[in-house]
């Protein structure tokens, strides 16, 4: 039979249906699957010692002849004891395994054998314990007295059994496959050939080689996003937009109207943002800032020009709550301006008119639908309810429930990736135009990471906070300093202020019991709170389980003051905006990463008194203690992004780790140095060559790789 990379793993030898589905737990679905399927890490059983020189409590490889073996019960618990004697030509040593009665079977006086385990030592008796084992025979030994890799594995699918399957099987089609990289990139980075790398990654010839095998992938992965980015980016610039042109003296009263004044790098993002817009194709600029550095204001600038140059602005959150108070902040900055606002969520629409001069009302679907289709609302806000097709339409083509008469601008918060494609299901009556793309995210990126995963957008930054702006006090709280930080948020309480505590999980059935075991969650952390620790205040919960009516009204109580503690799970993380608020406890701190720690910070300090964060962790690991360490030591987003990458790496960043690319190729991600190099030769070949038409093979690997990690 002939194999290609897409024959079905189940039709690869020693594999069948049985193996096939337990592989398909693994995602290795195909040949392609299976071969590009990485050890994690190598265990080193090269270096074959000699039996007189190794040691007690030593893990070591030997080789030798089998002198005599036999297979005992135990007494006590009627365990199968396989015993043998095995001899080099410096002395002898007895091997134990326990309760592995098929070895007995497979091992013969007379054999010569690899084994690698554990000396043990037990009453004065030295011996081998129950060490993983290898027959030497004519052919080439595929496990021990070699480095071999250790990958994930699963119930019936060990490290072991997936080298003696792939083993003759790369044998079969190393030589035939065809090499991804162009030449000269291969030559240009002194990388490895595709067919020696896929050898040397499984079977490595020594460690140096599997490192060379490691470069080669690490390279090729990070080639691949940044050849896709470069792609995305000249596609993107021959399409065609409505250029908005700058409205200068709109802009001016805009900015003489504020309450307050904007910073320099929100001025010079707001003036970004402006400018890409008079291009007559699309912009795609990411918008970053920290929690509480003004993005929304700055996104409000963009979208008083495009209304005033008759054109309509869409926003998308990715939370009611946040939707409905981006509405409420664009109504009250813009009510002046004669400009109609919409809500539309997936369960409460509302309308602004500049007929009303005051107040919002309530609008049916239908109309709030038909105003925006008219051109009638100028801006509109939602959450995903914006892009979902329309259940209550019984036509076979369901169809887009939001069309515009003239969509210019899409701003969409906490979420980069809102392509083309969904941007033209938007337009409605625009035909082949594509409006503006303004992202913004209060999770700052790091640079390594937005050089290649967000190498197609354009990148406005602010890290100047706004004026008045206290730094939030943060400390660690071991379980001993409990009762003192229960005593602090009391005083914050009678001084009139409030306070958050954030729970890891909902409930004890969320995950394995033995885990949830360790960990606070909202109803028990509620209940021991309003019972025990605050009898006498008001307390309420919040979790994503709730309606986002029920959501709705704890969040508009709590911002009016009606209770003095929320007890909540993450569903806090963003958009939350309390003033009164001076206290976030987060219980299991240490589970959280540093950028999601610093998003539940920004929930207060947002008013005019000073506030604190309190990290509460029963961990004494030194990992741990440097994360929260660094929580006390910066106040900056982007300083605690870049330390996360560096501790957790990109594998927790927005998502990277369901692209499927292998740790080792993920860390090499934290690199910006080499990540320039790679950019700067992807561009250089999609730049002369956007099709590809010169590397055939390079063109189908891309396909393949940007279905996989699906940017858009």
């Amino acid at each position: 039979m002939q194999y290609t990379f897409s024959t079905p793993i189940e039709y690869i030898p020693h594999v069948g249906p049985a193996f096939g589905k337990r592989l398909k737990t693994l995602k290795i679905k195909t040949l392609g699957d299976l071969v590009f399927y990485f050890p994690k890490y190598y265990q080193d059983y090269s270096n074959i010692k000699r039996i007189d020189s190794i040691k007690i409590n030593e893990s070591a490889c030997i080789k030798g002849s089998v002198l005599e073996i036999q297979e005992e019960k135990s007494l006590r618990k009627r365990m199968a004891i396989t015993k043998a004697v095995i001899q080099d030509e410096t002395a002898s040593i007895e091997v134990v395994w326990f309760n592995q009665p098929y070895i007995f079977k497979n091992i013969k006086k007379g054999d010569t054998l690899i084994l690698a385990g554990k000396i043990a030592i037990n009453n004065n008796h030295i011996y081998l314990s129950s060490p993983t084992f290898e027959k030497v025979s004519d052919k080439e030994n595929m496990h021990l007295g070699k480095i071999a890799g250790v990958y994930s594995e699963t119930k019936g699918i060990t490290s072991r059994w997936i080298r003696f399957v792939l083993k003759p099987i790369l044998d079969e089609i190393k030589n035939k496959i065809p090499e991804t990289l162009p030449e000269e990139v291969i030559k240009k980075h002194d990388l490895i050939s595709l067919r020696e790398a896929l050898y040397q990654i499984h079977f490595p010839t020594n460690m140096e080689l599997a490192q060379k095998a490691q470069e080669r992938f690490s390279f090729e992965n990070i080639f691949m996003i940044t050849l896709f980015a470069a792609k995305k980016k000249i596609e993107n610039e021959k399409e065609t937009s409505i250029p908005v042109p700058i409205n200068k003296n709109v802009i001016d009263r805009f900015l003489d109207d504020l309450p307050f004044e904007l910073t320099q790098e929100q001025k010079k993002s707001g003036w970004q943002i402006i400018k890409d817009m008079t291009r007559s194709y699309p912009m795609n600029r990411l918008l970053q800032g920290d929690v509480g550095s003004g993005k929304t204001v700055v996104s409000i600038m963009a979208t008083i020009n495009t209304v005033k140059n008759k054109s309509q602005v869409v926003v998308m959150a990715p939370t009611e709550i946040l939707a409905k108070q981006h509405f409420k902040t664009f109504f009250n900055i813009l009510k002046g301006y004669n400009i109609n606002i919409g809500l539309l969520t997936g369960k409460e629409d509302k309308y602004y008119s500049k007929k009303l001069k005051s107040d919002t009302i309530e609008i049916s679907r239908e109309r709030l639908l038909k105003k925006t289709a008219d051109g009638e609302i100028d801006v509109l806000i939602g959450t995903h309810a914006l892009i979902a097709s329309n259940p209550k339409k019984k036509t076979a083509k369901r169809e887009t429930k939001v069309l515009f008469n003239n969509l210019g601008l899409v701003v969409v918060d906490e979420q980069h990736r809102f392509g083309v494609k969904q941007r033209a299901a938007l337009c409605g009556k625009m035909k082949d135009k594509i409006p503006h793309l303004l992202s913004m995210t209060a999770t700052p990126i790091p640079r390594s990471l937005a050089l290649t995963i967000w190498g197609d957008l354009d990148l406005s930054t602010i890290t100047e906070m706004p004026k008045g702006r206290k730094v939030i006090k943060t400390n660690i709280i071991t379980e001993t300093n409990r009762q003192k930080a229960y005593n602090f948020i009391e005083e914050q309480i009678k001084d009139g202020r409030q306070a958050f505590v954030i729970c890891p999980r909902i409930d004890a059935n969320d995950e394995k019991k033995e885990i949830m075991l360790e960990m606070k969650n909202v109803k028990e952390e509620y209940d021991k709170l309003s019972k025990k620790i605050f009898p006498h205040r008001k307390i309420e919960i919040l979790h994503g389980k709730m309606t986002p009516k029920e959501k709705e009204k704890i969040m508009r109580d709590f911002r009016l003051k009606k209770f003095d503690i929320l007890v909540s799970t993450s569903v806090v993380e963003v958009g939350i905006d309390i003033p009164n608020a001076t206290v976030m406890m987060i219980e299991g701190a240490d589970r959280f990463g540093l950028a999601q720690l610093h998003q539940f910070r920004g929930r207060v300090g947002r008013g005019e008194y000073q506030s604190y964060c309190f990290l509460l962790t029963d961990s004494s690991s030194t990992k741990t203690n440097q994360r929260l360490q660094a929580m006390i030591k910066y106040d900056s987003g982007f300083k605690l992004s870049e330390m996360d990458l560096k501790i957790r790496g990109p594998g927790d960043f927005f998502g990277v780790r369901q692209w499927g690319i292998p740790d080792f190729a993920m860390n090499a991600l934290k690199d910006s140095r080499i990540i320039e190099k790679i950019k700067e030769t992807a561009e250089e070949i999609i730049g002369y060559d956007i099709q590809l038409k010169k590397y055939p093979t390079l063109k189908v690997r891309l396909e393949s790789f940007s279905e996989k990690i699906h940017l858009e």
